[in-house]
């Protein structure tokens, strides 16, 4: 395969976590990387795949842009992308209350500040790197987006209550994007993790789960990467629960 015909790919928040290991997961299948992340960390992960790295956040417009000119500008066409996000500011910095289990917060108890920023980096980025890049997959007949929301989609939690509304608007996004663009040869799909072992989960929390284990992050990758491949060709405007059985409903 010459180094035009490998398929170009954009993966946000690629740090770490399952952003790195998307990326990793591509690289290996000969996918060309644009990717991008708030933290310097970014580069060293450009450097283990081959990719263009920018240092940017998701949650601003000029950023997602430069990703997106980057991309065009080193690789001529963007044909896969996986929309990720990483972690918002301390939570300490809002001024509303939080939802804690001992005093049982109501939702109501958040700030304005902390629904606006939820919003922007859990929902619009994924609308803002579709309407950039749209008009460029149009124009290859051909593109595929794969976003990482979580599981908490399919059940809200009060203790994830931005989470859980938001990610559940994103679901209707992607289906609503999926019905119109098709016709372009245009998919988009979600994958909604369940407990992921980047992070330190209680024994009671991972008994609650039937694989009584977390999903590691390689193992969400590989399902991104069947979800971005031909060999996915006829799924889409999918919500994807890679939760291990905890979910009971859809």
């Amino acid at each position: 395969m010459n180094e035009q015909s490998r398929p170009s790919a954009i993966v946000t928040a690629a740090s770490q976590g399952i952003g790195a290991a998307c990326a990793c997961d591509l690289a290996k299948r000969g996918y060309r990387l644009t990717i991008m992340a708030r933290s310097e960390l970014i580069h060293e992960v450009a450097r283990e795949t081959g990719a263009i790295a920018i240092q940017g956040d998701v949650t601003k417009p000029k950023d997602l842009e430069r990703l997106v000119d980057q991309a065009l500008q080193t690789h001529g066409r963007i044909d896969a992308v996986v929309a990720n996000t990483g972690l918002s500011r301390d939570i300490g910095s809002y001024t509303g209350k939080h939802y804690d289990k001992d005093n049982d917060d109501s939702v109501t108890d958040y700030d304005d500040l902390y629904w606006t920023d939820m919003f922007d980096l859990q929902y619009m980025f994924v609308v803002r790197l579709a309407r950039l890049l749209t008009p460029q997959m149009q124009k290859q007949g051909q593109g595929a987006f794969v976003n990482i929301s979580a599981m908490i989609s399919k059940e809200p939690h009060a203790a994830y209550a931005s989470s859980s509304i938001i990610r559940r608007a994103l679901d209707g996004y992607t289906k609503l994007y999926a019905d119109r663009h098709a016709r372009d040869g245009i998919r988009m799909n979600t994958v909604s993790p369940g407990l992921v072992a980047n992070r330190n989960w209680t024994q009671d929390q991972l008994d609650a789960v039937p694989m009584q284990r977390a999903v590691e992050s390689g193992e969400l990758a590989t399902i991104v990467a069947f979800l971005l491949s031909d060999d996915s060709a006829y799924i889409n405007g999918q919500n994807i629960l890679a939760d291990g059985g905890f979910n009971r409903s859809t």
